[in-house]
């Protein structure tokens, strides 16, 4: 298990699906629209199946767009134990476990052989420390989509430091929901020093493009959050 991984052990995993909601404004909002933008681009109705990365924890990705298009079929891919747990259990409530497939581990294991329709990773990019971490992922991804095939890719941008305001903006987000100046205080130390997000829009948009995706189109923002739509390059 990798470092980004351990992180989301047991304790980590318990308290994510409040926590998610709190550090991401428009959570729900995030995961509907990510849904519909690729609905918009498969066609409403439509069979797909869809490779889902980083699906531990919640599920969102999963139930939002299972209740949308009763025709796709998931395969999700986390490499916590504690986190995948975690959503088989949200997928059993919503009746969703016959149309996903769990892989505890990582994309690479996944055959080449079979291509997917579309792609997410939600809340991921930023776990994974350093631009190798980073484009190895998407370029796994990418080796797996059907040429011209959608993908969302969503989670946070900008170096958090670099940004004095929306952190402070993110401090009374948390206070806004019963955290404590200590808490507060807490929780933006960890931020700083707990994960490595992409330092701009254009820095993510230069590591899709090298993976393979066209050029991307932001349809979400909240605070230091960015959601867009890429497409697999026809080559």
């Amino acid at each position: 298990m990798t470092d980004s991984a351990k992180k989301f052990d047991s304790s980590r995993a318990g308290e994510y699906e409040q926590q998610s909601r709190i550090a991401l404004a428009g959570y729900e909002a995030c995961h509907e629209l990510s849904a519909c933008m690729l609905a918009a681009t498969l066609g409403s109705g439509t069979a797909a199946r869809i490779l889902v990365v980083g699906a531990g924890g919640t599920a969102q990705e999963i139930i939002t767009a299972g209740k949308l298009e009763p025709g796709w079929q998931f395969t999700a891919v986390d490499p916590s134990q504690p986190m995948l747990d975690l959503a088989i259990a949200k997928l059993r409530e919503h009746g969703l476990t016959n149309r996903t497939h769990m892989h505890l581990g990582y994309v690479d294991d996944l055959s080449l052989e079979e291509r997917f329709d579309a792609a997410t990773l939600i809340g991921v990019l930023h776990h994974l420390p350093g631009d190798d971490a980073k484009q190895a992922i998407l370029c796994s991804i990418a080796a797996r989509l059907k040429p011209e095939a959608p993908f969302v890719l969503a989670g946070n941008h900008y170096a958090y430091a670099s940004q004095p305001l929306l952190l402070a903006a993110w401090g009374e987000r948390w206070r806004m929901n019963g955290a404590s100046p200590g808490e507060i205080k807490s929780k933006l130390d960890k931020i700083l020093q707990g994960a490595d997000p992409p330092h701009s829009e254009e820095a993510v948009a230069l590591l899709l493009k090298n993976a393979g995706f066209d050029r991307p189109l932001r349809f979400f923002s909240s605070l230091f959050w960015g959601a867009w739509l890429s497409h697999r390059t026809s080559a």
